[in-house]
C-alpha cells in the first residue's frame, strides 16, 4: 500500500509528457516566428518606408488580434471537450502564412501576414493554455506553465540567432526570411504525432457565447483581479520591435539587430521555469510584483540608454520581467478559474490583455514619432508603476 501511494506521489510530481510535447512544439514554432519578428520592423522601416506609428499599429492589431481570438477559441474548446483540433487549426495557420513575409513587397502585405498569423496564434493559445492546466497535477501547475514558457522562449532565442547567421552569410532579409518555413513545419508535425489530450465529455449545455453575462457570474472575485490586474500591466508591455528600433537608433547595423531579440529571449528561458517552480513554493503575487519592478527598471535604462551596452542591460531587465510575469500570470488564471471553464477563463484574460496590447503598441509608435523614443519607455514605467502599485495594495 505504502508503494503505491509514493507512486502516486511520484507520479503527481513528474511534468507529464503533453507538457513537454506542447513545449517542444512551442520551441519550434517561436523559432520560426522570432527569425521573421527580429528582422521584420527594421525591414518594415528601412526596406518598405513604414514610420514607427505605422510598425506600432501593425504590431498592435496582430497582437491584440491574437488575445481577441482567445475568448472565442478557450470557450470552444471548453463547449467541445477537446483541445487538440484547435491547436492543429492555430500552429497550421500560422504555418502557412510564414511564406508571405519573404514575398512580401508592401506593409499591406505584411500588415496581411502578420493579422493572419497571430489569428492563428489567437486560435490556439488558450485551448493550449487550458490543456497544460488539464493534465498538469496541482502540485506542480506553476512548473509545467513554466516549462512550456521556457521552451517557447528557447525558441525564441534560437531564431534571432538563427537570423544574425543567415544575415552574415546571405545578406538579404528576403532570403533569410523564407528559413521561417521549416522549424514552423515542424511545430505541425509535433502536434500530430506528439500531443494527446485527457478525455473530456462535451458539455450538456447549448453552446452559448463565451461572453454572455451568465457566464461572467461564474468567476470569482479573485479572477477579476487577476484580470485587471493583468491589463493594466500589458499597457505597460508594449510590442517588443520597440526594443529592435531603438538598437537601431543607438548604432545597431541591421544584421546584428536580432541580437536585441537574442538576449532577451535568452534571459526570458533561463528565468520562466525557475520562476514558474518557485511559485509552486511562495506566494505568485509577491513573484509578479518583482516581475513588475523589472520592467520599470528596464524601460527606465532603456530611456536613457546612449550606448549599445546601456541598451543591452534595459533587455536583459526586459527579458528577466517576462520570465516573471508570463507564466506566473498563466497559473493565477489557472488557479482562480472553474475546473469547466478554464478555457473561457483563459479567453476572458486574453481579450482584456488585447485591447491593452493594442492600445499599448500605438501609444508607443505615436508618443515615439511625436516626442521621442525615450518618451516611449517612460510612459511604460509609468503604467508599470501603476499595475504594480495596484497588486501592492490589494486586499490579501
Amino acid at each position: 500500500m505504502s508503494g503505491e501511494c509514493s507512486n502516486t506521489k511520484a507520479e503527481s510530481f513528474r511534468i507529464p509528457r503533453t507538457i513537454w510535447a506542447l513545449g517542444f512544439v512551442s520551441l519550434f514554432m517561436d523559432l520560426s516566428s522570432e527569425l521573421v519578428h527580429s528582422l521584420l520592423p527594421v525591414f518594415l522601416v528601412t526596406t518598405l518606408g513604414a514610420s514607427a506609428l505605422a510598425v506600432g499599429v501593425i504590431e498592435g492589431i496582430a497582437e491584440s488580434t491574437a488575445m481577441l481570438v482567445k475568448i472565442f477559441s478557450g470557450a470552444l474548446s471548453d463547449f467541445m471537450g477537446r483541445r487538440k483540433g484547435l491547436l492543429l487549426l492555430g500552429y497550421g495557420l500560422a504555418a502557412l502564412t510564414k511564406p508571405l513575409f519573404p514575398l512580401a513587397h508592401s506593409v499591406e502585405v505584411v500588415f496581411t501576414a502578420r493579422f493572419l498569423d497571430r489569428i492563428g496564434k489567437g486560435i490556439r493559445g488558450a485551448p493550449r493554455d487550458a490543456l497544460i492546466a488539464d493534465v498538469s497535477p496541482p502540485e506542480i501547475r506553476g512548473a509545467c506553465f513554466g516549462l512550456r514558457q521556457s521552451m517557447d522562449t528557447v525558441g525564441a532565442v534560437f531564431g534571432p540567432a538563427l537570423a544574425i547567421v543567415l544575415m552574415l552569410w546571405l545578406a538579404d532579409i528576403q532570403l533569410v526570411l523564407w528559413f521561417a518555413v521549416i522549424p514552423a513545419a515542424v511545430a505541425v508535425a509535433l502536434i500530430v504525432a506528439g500531443v494527446k489530450e485527457p478525455t473530456h465529455l462535451p458539455s450538456e449545455h447549448t453552446f452559448r457565447s463565451p461572453i454572455h453575462w451568465r457566464v461572467l457570474h461564474d468567476f470569482s472575485s479573485g479572477y477579476w483581479w487577476v484580470v485587471i490586474v493583468g491589463g493594466v500591466f500589458t499597457l505597460a508591455r508594449f510590442s517588443e520591435a520597440f526594443l529592435i528600433l531603438r538598437a537601431q537608433q543607438i548604432g545597431l547595423s541591421i544584421t546584428w539587430t536580432p541580437l536585441v531579440m537574442v538576449v532577451m529571449a535568452l534571459f526570458y528561458a533561463l528565468s520562466a521555469y525557475p520562476a514558474g517552480w518557485l511559485s509552486d513554493r511562495i506566494s505568485r503575487t509577491k513573484l509578479l510584483c518583482s516581475g513588475m519592478g523589472l520592467l520599470v527598471l528596464a524601460d527606465l535604462v532603456l530611456a536613457q540608454s546612449s550606448s549599445v551596452m546601456t541598451m543591452m542591460l534595459g533587455v536583459v531587465l526586459w527579458g528577466l520581467h517576462m520570465g516573471f510575469s508570463q507564466g506566473i500570470l498563466a497559473s493565477l488564471v489557472a488557479d482562480k478559474a472553474p475546473a469547466e471553464l478554464k478555457g473561457t477563463a483563459f479567453g476572458i484574460f486574453n481579450v482584456v490583455s488585447g485591447l491593452c496590447m493594442l492600445i499599448a503598441s500605438v501609444l508607443a509608435g505615436w508618443l515615439w514619432q511625436s516626442i521621442g523614443s525615450d518618451s516611449t519607455f517612460l510612459t511604460g514605467a509609468l503604467l508599470a508603476t501603476t499595475a504594480l502599485l495596484l497588486l501592492l495594495f490589494k486586499k490579501q
